[in-house]
């Protein structure tokens, strides 16, 4: 299933995109929301399923409805940094013998579509496509013998916006790059696992101003979809509604050469992953009084 929530920021109402691709079927008379409570609720998960199957779920009019973040009320974006190959090598790092892991704040993420801000004082403001899970089983201390797959709920895009001298250059943690606000659109939906068979076979991609400048795959990872649920449940508890921002493949603007050409007010960025549909976001000045919707 491609689950998702339409509507004004605050006011998002679940939905589901039919197998053709286009038609969005309302799914209020079934559930609330789409958030940790739902992912957990395998029971009502059938039923959705079966209306869908059924044909029975209401059309809904998509004409110019805002699509949101795909979960609700979500706990913790937690973040993996240096998880790709490709990528360690064009900022000229070693890989890293276990996984990097740092936190977003859960209200960085919007909508899909929703503007992106450029943060005062920025000048290094960077694009990363990213594979994104999310969790539907309480996990913690996952053992060896335990399939961490089994803890997904589902998978969908995240666009792990940084500021690299934020990040890199102020001193601290990387969390003042990263949680600035805007910096975490997710969507446009939530695919069920059961839809993606093999999250180490898709391909990302991500342009700025129709150029691409990011084209990779899953395959090229570091540390696995399966090795990351493991490897954060030792250190947290995962939540069902949590979400992990799996790494970005190589081409960010820090990989590339002088002089770097970051983000700017009115630059355009367009991602997708195999699958999991595809973002349009629009930069803008933080300064600008409205930017959803």
């Amino acid at each position: 299933m491609k689950l998702l929530r339409v509507g004004v920021a605050g006011a998002e109402r679940p939905a589901l995109l039919d197998q053709d691709g286009t038609t969005l079927r309302d799914l209020t008379g079934l559930v609330t929301d789409i958030d940790g409570d739902l992912l957990a609720d395998a029971f009502t998960l059938d039923r959705i399923r079966a209306a869908a199957g059924a044909g029975v779920l209401p059309v809904l009019d998509a004409e110019g409805i805002r699509v949101g973040p795909p979960v609700a009320r979500i706990g913790k974006v937690v973040c993996i940094g240096l998880n790709y190959h490709d990528h360690a090598a064009e900022v000229g790092a070693e890989p890293p013998p276990e996984p990097i892991v740092f936190l977003k704040a859960a209200d960085t993420v919007v909508g899909p579509y929703d503007t992106v801000l450029v943060p005062h004082g920025s000048t290094k403001t960077d694009w990363e496509v990213e594979l994104a899970v999310v969790i539907g089983r309480t996990a913690r201390f996952l053992s060896d013998a335990e399939d961490p797959l089994s803890y997904v709920a589902g998978y969908t895009i995240g666009h792990d916006v940084s500021e690299r001298e934020f990040q890199l250059e102020r001193g601290g943690t990387w969390d003042k790059g990263k949680n600035c606000e805007t910096f975490n659109p997710l969507g446009p939906w939530l695919v069920t696992a059961d839809e993606v068979p093999d999250p180490q076979a898709l391909s990302l991609r991500l342009w700025v101003n129709g150029e691409l400048k990011q084209d990779g795959t899953t395959a090229g990872q570091i540390f696995p979809v399966r090795e990351l649920v493991r490897y954060v449940s030792r250190f947290m508890t995962l939540y069902p509604g949590d979400v992990i921002n799996t790494g970005t493949p190589a081409g960010v603007a820090l990989g590339r050469p002088e002089p770097r050409e970051f983000l700017r007010a009115g630059d355009v960025v367009e991602l997708e992953v195999e699958g999991l549909g595809r973002q349009r976001q629009v930069l803008a000045d933080a300064k600008a009084p409205s930017f959803v919707g």
